[in-house]
C-alpha cells in the first residue's frame, strides 16, 4: 500500500509547477507522468524556444470565458495573485533567465524550451517531490475519507491512495505528448461535465482551388481576418504558409482559436491582406503606370517584383479577368473559405473542458473535496503567445496553495 498526502497526475506543465510548489513538509507528494518523461509538451512550446507568458496576461481574455463576467472576474482574480510577474521572478529563482520580444512574448535567453523543464524537474527532485514516469493512471476513486489511485506501469498494475488528488492531465491536444483525453473520463467518474472539445492553435483547412499552385510558399507579415456568416470575428498580422491542405503559420494559428468552435457550420471565411502596408490606392496606380510603360508584357506578370512572383500568378488567374481595380481588391482581401482544421492531433490546446462554475475559487471540484484541477484540463484557453502556458502555472498555483493551506502551510 502506498501512501501520499498529494499525488499530482499528469508530469506536463500544470502537473510540474503544482510539483514544485505543493508543501511536502506536511506529506508526501507524488508525480505521476504516464509518458517516458516529464514535462515533453512544456519542452517544445514556442516552437522548441520556451514562450511561457505575455506581457498582456490579465489583459487578453480568455476564450472559454470571454462575456461571461463571473467567470471573467475569477480568473483576474487568479492572474492578480499570480501572474506574469510571479511566474517570472518564481523561474528566475529556479535560476533561468527570461526576456520579451516585440511582441511581448517571454522567452528564457538562451530560447530553449527544454531548459525550463530542466528547471522544475531538477527543483522537483531537490525538494523531496517523488516522480513515477510510465504510469497511466485508469482509475481514480475516493473511498472513505481518501482517494484511491489505480495505474498501468511497467512493473504491473500498482494502486496508491492520498488525501489529495490534483489532476493536471490535459486536454485532448496533440495526442503525441499523451494527452488523448483521459483525464475528462476521470472527472466525468466524479459528476463532473465537460463542454463541447475542439481543437485550437491549428492549421486550418480551406478550399483550395486558387492556392493548388502555392504549397509551401510563406507570405511575411500579411494581414489575416476571421468572418464568420459575413462578420469579422479577429483581425492580427503574422506570417501564412500555404500547403496542399490549406493555410498554416504563425497569424492561422492565432486566429484558430477565435474560431475553433465555430468550423462546423462552413461559414467561416479567411480574408488575406497581402500587401497591408501597401494600399490599394496605390497599388492600383503603380500597376495601371507599370502597364502603360511595358505594353509587351504578360499580364499575368504585371505582379511580379510586387508580390512573391506564384502568389502574384494566382491572384491574377483568379481577378485578372475583372481588371486592375479587381486585382487591388484580391491583394487586399484574398478570401478562403474555410473547411475544418487539422484536427487535436495537430493542435497545440484543447478549447474547452470541465466549466469553472463546477470548482470553487480554490480550483477544488464542488463534487468532490480533496479533488482540485489545473491547466488545460479546465475550460479555460488562451491565446497564442504564451497565455495558456501562463494559465498552467497560475491554476497550478491556485491549487497548491490551497493544498498546502488544508494540509498544515501556506505556499
Amino acid at each position: 500500500m502506498e501512501n501520499y498526502q498529494t499525488i499530482i497526475i499528469g508530469g506536463g506543465a500544470a502537473g510540474l509547477f503544482a510539483a514544485a510548489n505543493v508543501k511536502t513538509e506536511y506529506g508526501k507528494v507524488l508525480l505521476l507522468e504516464r509518458g517516458e518523461r516529464v514535462g515533453k509538451k512544456l519542452s517544445s512550446t514556442g516552437n522548441g524556444q520556451g514562450n511561457i507568458t505575455n506581457e498582456r496576461v490579465g489583459e487578453a481574455p480568455y476564450f472559454s470565458v470571454r462575456g461571461d463576467k463571473t467567470q471573467e472576474k475569477q480568473l483576474q482574480g487568479y492572474f492578480m495573485r499570480y501572474g506574469k510577474k510571479e511566474m517570472l521572478t518564481f523561474l528566475e529563482g529556479l535560476g533561468g533567465m527570461f526576456s520579451a520580444d516585440e511582441r511581448g512574448r517571454y522567452y528564457p535567453t538562451g530560447r530553449q524550451a527544454s531548459a525550463i523543464t530542466d528547471l522544475l524537474r531538477f527543483y522537483i527532485a531537490e525538494r523531496g517531490v517523488e516522480t513515477l514516469t510510465g504510469a497511466y493512471v485508469y482509475s481514480v476513486q475516493k473511498i472513505g475519507g481518501r482517494y484511491e489511485i489505480k495505474a498501468k506501469t511497467a512493473d504491473g498494475e500498482r494502486m496508491f491512495f492520498a488525501k489529495k488528488v490534483l489532476l493536471c492531465t490535459g486536454g485532448k491536444a496533440a495526442k503525441n505528448f499523451g494527452t488523448d483525453g483521459n483525464g475528462y473520463e476521470i472527472a466525468k467518474s466524479f459528476s463532473h461535465t465537460v463542454t463541447a472539445l475542439y481543437p485550437a492553435l491549428v492549421q486550418l483547412k480551406t478550399d483550395t482551388c486558387y492556392t493548388k499552385t502555392l504549397k509551401g510558399i510563406r507570405v511575411l507579415d500579411s494581414g489575416l481576418t476571421a468572418f464568420v456568416g459575413g462578420a469579422a470575428v479577429a483581425s492580427l498580422y503574422g506570417d501564412i504558409i500555404f500547403t496542399d491542405y490549406g493555410v498554416s503559420g504563425d497569424a492561422v494559428f492565432r486566429i484558430s482559436s477565435f474560431i475553433a468552435d465555430k468550423l462546423d457550420g462552413g461559414k467561416v471565411t479567411l480574408s488575406i491582406d497581402l500587401l497591408p502596408s501597401v494600399s490599394k490606392e496605390k497599388l492600383l496606380s503603380a500597376l495601371t503606370e507599370k502597364k502603360k510603360a511595358f505594353p509587351a508584357l504578360p499580364e499575368s506578370e504585371l505582379l511580379c517584383g510586387i508580390l512573391n512572383n506564384q502568389v502574384g500568378r494566382a491572384v491574377w488567374k483568379r481577378y485578372g479577368e475583372n481588371g486592375l481595380s479587381a486585382v487591388c481588391d484580391g491583394i487586399k482581401a484574398f478570401e478562403l473559405p474555410v473547411t475544418g482544421s487539422l484536427g487535436f492531433d495537430y493542435a497545440q490546446v484543447t478549447k474547452g473542458g470541465i466549466p469553472l462554475a463546477e470548482v470553487d475559487e480554490t480550483l477544488q471540484s464542488r463534487n468532490s473535496a480533496g479533488l482540485y484541477f489545473a491547466g488545460e484540463i479546465l475550460d479555460v484557453d488562451g491565446e497564442c503567445g504564451g497565455f495558456n502556458l501562463q494559465w498552467a502555472y497560475t491554476s497550478a498555483m491556485v491549487c497548491a496553495q490551497a493544498i498546502s493551506e488544508k494540509s498544515g502551510g501556506q505556499v
